[in-house]
């Protein structure tokens, strides 16, 4: 199987009102594929249609070689779902719920093997109603993992964690890549997509306006790098050296922003000039910008 997920001209439309526009993009086996986007921007449309929730109204899809919309059972059990909310059987322990839905499945992973996975060993034998709303997830993805899927979906696993929660299930995310799952994330969080997708796409007003992996998306990796740093007491912008292709500001008193398109030779003359005439430059911090900053340019 060449794609775990191939999209191609995919559009759903309700009435006049076209939420999907036409996206096209691939999703290798094994490989963390995360779709972002505000909400509106018809992620959630385009997940469920993959998840064969949804019908769509035109283009063509295959999830793991399938039609999603045929619903074949060939299919389903080879696809775990984690949805923003589900509703689990709260009188039943964390163990008995996992060994329920084990036997929906022809070769189920062992339940005491998920709970350590997910990190729910102390609550194994508590009651599903008393677990806390970040257990509740981490039950969730347990149970989207019964089946050992090939795929796996992931809508805002992490919505609701405390940041101890969030690393614990990114490292249990982490662990299925390791062997050899694929995922499709979405999530608000751009720490998140940062440290978990090899690729990302954005979606906005139904269509797919940036792709790549993190690192490059919209440019990242070749913007110009800001440096920002405290003038010394009784200098400007004035005094500091001259800066080949860099725009000098003082966004405010006393603090020095350099916007330069080689970050690294505008830090290193930077750094030279003040070690030779004895200045501190406190808080001196080369950036370029954030995958936050590059979404909110490009779903502005």
């Amino acid at each position: 199987m060449e794609f775990a997920i191939d999209v191609r001209d995919l559009r759903r439309a309700y009435g006049d009102l076209e939420a999907v526009r036409g996206i096209s993009f691939r999703v290798a086996p094994g490989e963390v594929f995360c779709l972002l986007g505000p909400n509106g921007a018809g992620k959630t449309t385009t997940t469920e249609i993959l998840e064969g929730y949804r019908a769509r109204t035109g283009g063509d899809v295959r999830v793991l070689g399938f039609d999603p919309a045929a619903g074949e059972r060939a299919l389903r059990e080879r696809v775990g779902v984690v949805l923003q909310e589900s509703a689990v059987h709260g009188e039943l322990t964390v163990a008995e719920v996992l060994r329920m839905h084990a036997r929906y499945y022809p070769r189920p992973r062992p339940a005491g093997e998920l709970i350590e996975l997910v990190a729910l060993d102390a609550k194994q034998d508590a009651p599903v109603k008393r677990l806390s709303g970040g257990q509740r997830r981490r039950l969730d993805l347990a149970l989207a993992l019964v089946g050992d899927p090939d795929l796996l979906f992931l809508d805002e696993p992490t919505t609701g964690f405390d940041p101890s929660a969030r690393r614990a299930a990114w490292e249990a995310i982490r662990s299925l890549c390791s062997l050899g799952k694929t995922i499709f994330l979405t999530t608000h969080f751009m720490d998140e997509a940062q440290a978990l997708a090899d690729r990302v796409a954005v979606m906005a007003r139904g269509e797919i306006v940036a792709s790549g992996t993190p690192a490059e998306l919209g440019g990242r990796d070749t913007a110009p790098a800001e440096i920002r740093f405290a003038l010394p007491r009784g200098l400007t912008l004035a005094d500091l050296p001259a800066l080949a292709g860099a725009e000098l500001d003082e966004p405010e008193p006393g603090q020095a922003l350099v916007v330069a398109s080689d970050g690294v030779r505008t830090a290193h003359a930077l750094t030279g000039w003040a070690l030779e005439r004895g200045h501190d430059l406190r808080g001196f911090a080369v950036a370029q910008p954030t995958l936050e900053d590059v979404y909110l340019s490009l779903t502005a």
